[in-house]
């Protein structure tokens, strides 16, 4: 099984799916990709239809979705549970995933992935409404299913595909220095701590390849 992923400073969608496989210790061998090379697109048609990545690439089948790759590998890998296992929470955990999926566009447009970088920023009120969503949302899945029920640090209280669709957000923030609450730092830090997530920083922050 391969996954075909982009820079490791840059590609936020790249991060997800290659986090959740890194958490859950299953193998895979990983295909870095510079998105911004001579060709690259050309490049990238030969294992995917929209000339994009992620790609999960699995003998025979080709997933060009992150959405379908974090299901793929859910249903591949039950004992992973990279989905919650009561069927509420894990309801809500597909849905928060969808809204990160198709949402927050005023954040991902001024704020794209740089985890290496520092960047000064002002907030503009479209930007301040997605970060007050998204420490809304946080908070909400912490409160039923997290922290406040004892059943851990992250949304779903274990680590799930939840945590990995929200860890490019982590690092936006971290890297344009948005400030939220404390509950909302102190979930971040639960992302940043990971040791896989490390593994991506320390290769992101070594990363020679950069954006026009």
């Amino acid at each position: 099984m391969q996954l075909v992923i982009g820079n490791k400073n840059y590609s936020s969608w790249s991060l997800r799916p290659w986090l959740g496989l890194k958490v859950a210790g299953i193998e895979f061998e990983e295909r870095l990709h510079n998105l911004y090379a001579e060709h690259a697109r050309e490049e990238r048609l030969q294992w995917s239809p929209t000339g994009k990545v992620p790609v999960l690439l699995d003998d025979d089948l080709t997933i060009w979705e992150t959405i379908a790759i974090a299901e793929y590998i859910a249903e591949r890998f039950p004992l992973a549970q990279l989905w919650p296992q009561d069927p509420i929470a894990r309801a809500l955990a597909r849905t928060v995933c969808a809204e990160m999926h198709a949402g927050f566009a005023a954040l991902r447009t001024a704020c794209p992935m740089d985890v290496r970088s520092r960047h000064a920023f002002e907030l503009t009120p479209e930007v301040a409404a997605d970060v007050a969503r998204i420490v809304a949302l946080w908070a909400d899945c912490r409160e039923r299913y997290g922290i406040a029920s004892s059943e851990g640090e992250f949304l779903f209280g274990h680590f799930t595909w939840a945590d990995a669709f929200f860890a490019p957000v982590v690092t936006r923030f971290v890297s344009y220095g948005i400030e939220v609450p404390t509950e909302a730092q102190l979930y971040m830090q639960t992302v940043l701590a990971l040791p896989a997530m490390q593994e991506w920083i320390a290769a992101a922050e070594l990363e020679a390849w950069t954006a026009p």
